[in-house]
């Protein structure tokens, strides 16, 4: 499992302010999960943002990422934003910012049973 650790570094410094994080190793790489909830992940130098299908839409035809897919499947509520778009703190606020705004909204996944 591979992850830019100065990236995870400056995500959690992004979310120290919020109240329950939990960071779960996923998607060959590092999620962090707000209010049991899938917010943010990073796999190699690239940021995975939850960000709801509205907003993706929207990020797809402005901004610098591309939508996730997985098998032939569309995530629709996700999209990889690259390294090189998260140089500065501004650009990670606002990918942060998206992704914290879908958490509010966002339907936990169910929980596995043991």
């Amino acid at each position: 499992m591979a992850y830019d650790e100065l990236l995870a570094n400056r995500i959690r410094q992004t979310l120290s302010e919020q109240e329950r994080v939990d960071e779960v190793k996923m998607f060959q790489g590092l999620c962090f999960m707000v209010n049991d909830k899938m917010c943010v992940c990073i796999r190699d130098k690239d940021m995975l943002c939850r960000i709801g299908n509205e907003q993706a839409l929207i990020a797809l035809e402005n901004d610098n990422c591309r939508q996730m897919i997985m098998g032939s499947r569309v995530m629709k509520d996700f999209v990889f934003v690259e390294a090189e778009n998260l140089r500065s703190a501004k650009d990670l606020d606002h990918w942060i910012g998206l992704c914290l705004q879908f958490n509010k909204v966002a339907k936990p996944s169910k929980k596995r049973k043991k």
